[in-house]
């Protein structure tokens, strides 16, 4: 069973937020996706090795090789790629936890394009057609794709930056993650 970047979306949405109890409904709801579509990216994401289902109906990911798969293997099976300037959702090294450690030029800052943005950039192609939407409903959803997004297409600073606070977001615990967001 091949992993569909969608799966890796579902995956993310949960790790964001680990004291919430998901069904697929809501979950497909949150993500702008079908139950169907949720349900279809849970068996997949276990049958690869990135989530566990204890019990039936009941899943969650398996955080270490999550992060294993978002550092070392995401930007050579999803690579992003870059676009033309648009208005849109900010992204990589435009968005927080990165934005306020890295200097860079207004405009410079990636976005994946929404007609909702606030922001001006190049665009950057989201890991899944409804990541805008989902990520501007859900602020840590949003930090954890800003990072992803700066893992596949930041240069070595940036994804060195981004792979040390990716470790903190999605630590076995996830008790790191939360300090160090607040």
């Amino acid at each position: 069973m091949d992993l569909k970047p969608q799966d890796l979306l579902v995956l993310l949405k949960v790790a964001a937020n680990p004291a919430q109890r998901w069904t697929y409904a809501a979950l497909g709801e949150a993500l702008f996706m079908s139950a169907s579509e949720t349900h279809a990216s849970v068996k997949r994401a276990v049958a690869s090795g990135l989530a566990v289902a204890p019990a039936r109906g009941e899943w969650s990911p398996v955080r270490p090789n999550l992060l294993e798969f978002v550092l070392h293997g995401v930007r050579y099976v999803w690579p992003a790629t870059v676009g033309p300037v648009k208005r849109g959702v900010p992204t990589s090294i435009g968005m927080e936890p990165l934005a306020s450690q890295l200097v860079m030029a207004p405009g410079d800052a990636p976005v994946w394009a929404h007609p909702a943005g606030k922001a001006k950039g190049p665009t950057l192609s989201p890991l899944y057609r409804t990541v805008p939407e989902a990520a501007l409903n859900d602020p840590a959803l949003h930090r954890l794709l800003a990072l992803l997004d700066a893992l596949r297409v930041g240069r070595l600073r940036e994804r060195a930056l981004a792979a040390k606070l990716m470790e903190l977001e999605l630590s076995p615990s996830g008790q790191e993650g939360t300090d160090a967001r607040q």
